[in-house]
């Protein structure tokens, strides 16, 4: 993935400090559902995360991973959210409510 990331030696433009950190800012934000004002200051400033971004969003460089690495697509990186599996209540160990028989009306008949 290195390879498909601008800001490396070698590579035109300037040298990025850490790429690493910057993609993981990135995921970060958005697993965590988070505004980018909300980044936590290890990741750096979040108006210089969210500028690069917006550039590598522009200029393809997120389209390009994403098609690396679905390319490379095996069930190791599959993941199920556990907010939407659902299971039969009675699966998940819940009582069954049983049958009550209607009480009949005159108590002393019983």
């Amino acid at each position: 993935m290195r390879a498909l990331l601008p800001g490396r030696e070698g590579h035109v433009g300037v040298t990025a400090a850490d790429n690493r950190l910057f993609v993981e800012a990135v995921l970060y934000r958005y697993r965590a559902g988070i505004p980018w004002r909300d980044l936590q200051e290890r990741f750096g400033d979040w108006k210089n995360v969210h500028r690069r971004h917006s550039r590598w969003s522009a200029s393809g460089v997120w389209e390009r991973v994403f098609q690396h690495m679905s390319a490379d697509a095996g069930n190791e990186y599959a993941m199920i959210d556990s907010t939407i599996v659902r299971a039969h209540q009675h699966s998940a160990g819940a009582q069954k409510k049983s049958r009550r028989t209607k009480p009949s009306a005159d108590p002393v008949a019983d």
